[in-house]
This record gives C-alpha cells, structure tokens and sequence, in this order.
C-alpha cells in the first residue's frame, strides 16, 4: 500500500508518498499559509498534493493541533496563522478520493521514533520544539492519544505563573517561552522582529542576549523533561523539531537536566528520522488502521 502522508506544522506543510517498507518514494514541502482563512489551507493543500496523490491509495495526516475524529482544533490557532478548526480527513478525501486517518503531529513523530528504540524502551516520550512544543508518550510501547486527542501536549503546562501569555490563553506555558515562537517574542532591543532562526545564529557568535533566550529555553525544557519523567516514569525521551533539533541546543538541555534531582534523569536522543518523523509514523498509523 502506498499511503500519501502530510504533515501540517505552523512553519511548513509537507506531503510524501511512502511505501509498505515505510520508504519515503516522493516528497513535497511548502511553507505553513499565514492567512487566518480555511480557504488559505485548503487551497495550500491542494497545491501540495495533487501532484502526488493519483500514487496513493490511503491518505495519513499529521497535524499540529488536537485531532479528533480527523477534525484539527487547534489548542494555540496563533501556530497555524489563528486556524482554530478544520476538517482535516472530509476535506483531503473529498479532493483526493482515498479513505483516510489523522492525529497530531507529535503524536507522529513519537510513533515514528519509537521504532528506532531497543526492545528493552517501553515506555518513551517524544517532544518537538519547534514553531510551538508538542509531545507524543509512548506507554508499554503503545501510543498514547487521549479519548479527546490531547495526551502528549506539554508544552501546555506549566513552566512560569509570572510568564507570558500563551496563544491557548493561559499564562507561563512552556510553549510561550521555550518555543521558536516564544524565542522570538521575548527578545528585545537589537534582537527585537528577530526570529528564532537568526536568534541562534547571533546565539552561536556570543551575543549576550540570544545566548540567554537560547539558554532560557534549554532550562524550560529540561524542567519539562523532569516534569514527564516523573508523570510517565518515561525511559527515553527524544527530540525533535527545528528548535529541538538546532546546533548544540540538545547538549544545553542535557545540561540543565543533569542539575535536577537523579530521580528525574532520563536518556536523552535527538529525533533519528528528524524532518520526516511526522510523516513516517502518520504513515504508520495509517498500516495499523488498515491492518
């Protein structure tokens, strides 16, 4: 079965056909529409899929967002340019013809990078830091959903009660402050209208304040780390997303980790499939349905 995967993210859609080996056999990626309209979406969308989907017989999404019965409703509609809902599976089989599955995107890449873990891993948590911060459990080596599609979001808890609003509408979410998105609203002064991407490489040449928003997201971080370890006794946890996954931020997270209690250290790991981890284990979830 060829399964036509797409990956919804607030920086970039992207869209692969893979094969029954979990090959990745054609790709396609465009930037996330930053319109506030449905129709920006699916108009975005059909532009990354027709050239793909006559291949497939099955359609997998992979959504930022909570999914439920292939509805995205987005917890922070700010990462997806102020989307809130959107029928993800009705619109994409209406314009493709094949059946399909959803589930969010960090519940994905979780799926997808447990695969790469030993035998004796059972129990695994998957955290993406990108525009915002997902997470995906993995639990006696299951995935973990949720019967309303939220396990796995802690970058909605708690990091700062004095912290910045975040865009779900509470205040001090790991999400507001550890987040590319986050990243970039607290810099200030010659670093203010930055991104997170340029945010680094000014970190990476020694400016004194993107070291320390840099830093205040590796700390952010680890505290979460700690924090799941002890609400899922997890035995590995892994990385990802473009945050996540930048130069040296990993080995700053391990950091501040290490200063946390033994109790709360867990193995570390950047995400072995990296962009594609999405993709893959929305490709998966979509053999599991059909099997």
């Amino acid at each position: 079965m060829i399964v036509l995967a797409i990956d919804i993210g607030g920086t970039k859609l992207a869209a692969a056909l893979i094969d029954s080996s979990l090959r990745i056999v054609a790709r396609r990626e465009i930037p996330t529409p930053a319109s506030q309209t449905p129709d920006a979406l699916e108009n975005a969308l059909r532009v990354l899929v027709t050239p793909l989907y006559s291949e497939a017989q099955y359609i997998a999404i992979a959504s930022t967002g909570i999914i439920q019965d292939g509805v995205l409703t987005s917890i922070n509609p700010a990462n997806l340019g102020g989307l809130s809902h959107f029928p993800l599976v009705q619109y994409l089989s209406a314009l493709t013809g094949l059946p399909g599955v959803a589930l969010n995107d960090a519940q994905a890449a979780a799926l997808a990078e447990y695969q790469q873990a030993p035998s004796r891993i059972r129990d695994m948590v998957f955290i993406t830091v990108s525009t915002g911060v997902g997470g995906g459990v993995i639990q006696d080596g299951k995935l973990v959903t949720g019967s309303g599609g939220l396990t796995g979001h802690c970058g909605h808890t708690l990091a700062d009660p004095h912290g910045p609003r975040c865009g779900c509408g509470r205040i001090g979410c790991v999400e507001a402050i550890a987040s590319g998105r986050g990243i970039a609203a607290a810099a200030q002064d010659e670093l203010s209208g930055l991104d997170a991407k340029a945010i680094f490489a000014h970190a990476a040449q020694g400016q004194t304040q993107a070291v320390a928003l840099v830093q205040r997201s590796a700390r952010t971080l680890a505290r979460l780390i700690a924090d799941l370890k002890a609400l899922t006794d997890c035995q590995r946890v892994v990385v990802g997303g473009s945050i996540g996954l930048a130069e040296g931020y990993l080995s700053q997270v391990q950091h501040y980790l290490a200063q946390e209690p033994a109790v709360y250290q867990v193995e570390l790991y950047s995400a072995h499939h990296r962009s594609d981890a999405g993709l893959l284990g929305a490709a998966l979830w979509a053999q599991g349905s059909r099997q």
